[in-house]
């Protein structure tokens, strides 16, 4: 099955506009394009430009529509159509397999296929059933999803600071005021938990998928424990960012799922979530073990497990089962201030 769209690249000439910019400057907004691009926004699909145009004049212009804030890392320039895909996968830290690329030009359309097959590539002649594509269409539309775009606008805002930041890493992070807030899962959250289980491969303990209902069994079930993260810092709000699902049994408990977005990569909060757990685990005095799937994406977390302490005790396939003794857990950041509310 196709994974479901996370950004969509759009070309310009005769796409977002009627005409060709660098021939005839009154180029021609088409109308039914942005109701397009307004409604992917609103879906939480983010969106992006490969054009080869001169990038101060297609910038302008499209300032000059108001239609330059829906569109992040745009790629204005002489390079490759695929090449300017590359760098905003980049840059968004997303698969390719989650683009779709739009463009009027078949001899475009086939060189991104060529050399990005991942990508789906859709002929502007196809956009009147663009958001009718199951790939297009969340099954659920969140507060998360209406501002992802806002949320990544703020990244870019970090990033720009941060080049400019004069000291440690350490000392950036702390400069951010970050509040990171670890609670149960309640009937509000679980369209996001569902929506973070299908959009979250990289930092995906199993690469599992789960259904709304099935999130609502584990959420009800008095052998399951499942948490929701939140991140907030003096730039935005992150939104909710993590989830872990934990078998609890009288002597052992067991990780079944934990996941963080890709999005939080660099802010040094991927081990709390775990370090919760752990803590929680040793309080009641029971065995902590945790399942992990190998992917092509997830690594990081086999690594996140491993610095914890975890250790293999088993392994079938891709499959492995980890253990943790709890004899040293690390403390947490000094730089995030941690909130909790949940009922174990």
């Amino acid at each position: 099955m196709r994974k479901n769209v996370k950004c969509v690249v759009w070309d310009l000439d005769n796409t977002i506009w009627d005409g060709i910019l660098l021939e005839d400057e009154n180029v021609e907004l088409r109308k039914e394009v942005i109701d397009i691009v307004k409604e992917l926004d609103n879906r939480g699909i983010l969106q992006s430009i490969a054009s080869k145009n001169e990038y101060s004049i297609a910038i302008e212009k499209m300032k000059e529509y108001h239609i330059d804030e829906y569109f992040l890392y745009p790629q204005i320039n002489w390079d490759s159509k695929s090449s300017s895909i590359d760098k905003i996968t980049r840059l968004l830290n997303i698969g390719k397999d989650t683009i779709a690329f739009v463009d009027d030009q078949i001899f475009e359309r086939e060189e991104v296929k060529f050399s990005n097959p991942e990508v789906s590539c859709i002929d502007v002649l196809e956009l009147d059933t663009i958001l009718d594509r199951p790939e297009m269409t969340p099954q659920f539309i969140t507060e998360d999803s209406k501002k992802r775009r806002h949320m990544y606008l703020s990244e870019i805002k970090r990033k720009k600071i941060k080049e400019d930041f004069k000291g440690s890493e350490e000392d950036f992070l702390a400069s951010l005021e970050m509040n990171f807030s670890i609670s149960d899962v309640n009937e509000e959250d679980l369209k996001r938990a569902e929506e973070l289980t299908v959009r979250t491969n990289q930092l995906n303990t199993t690469g599992y998928t789960y259904s709304y209902e099935e999130l609502d069994a584990f959420r009800k079930s008095d052998n399951h424990m499942l948490l929701i993260a939140e991140l907030k810092d003096k730039f935005g709000e992150y939104g909710k960012i993590g989830i872990t699902l934990v078998e609890c049994k009288d002597d052992i408990w067991t990780i079944k799922l934990l996941l963080m977005s890709c999005r939080v990569m660099s802010r040094g909060v991927g081990s709390i979530l775990l370090n919760h757990i752990m803590n929680l685990a040793k309080k009641k005095n029971v065995k902590l073990q945790a399942d992990f799937v190998k992917t092509d994406r997830n690594r990081a977390m086999y690594v996140t497990y491993k610095f914890a302490g975890f250790k293999e005790v088993y392994q079938n396939g891709n499959f492995l089962l980890l253990e943790n003794n709890l004899e040293h857990i690390q403390s947490f950041p000094h730089y995030v201030n941690i909130s909790t509310k949940f009922s174990v």
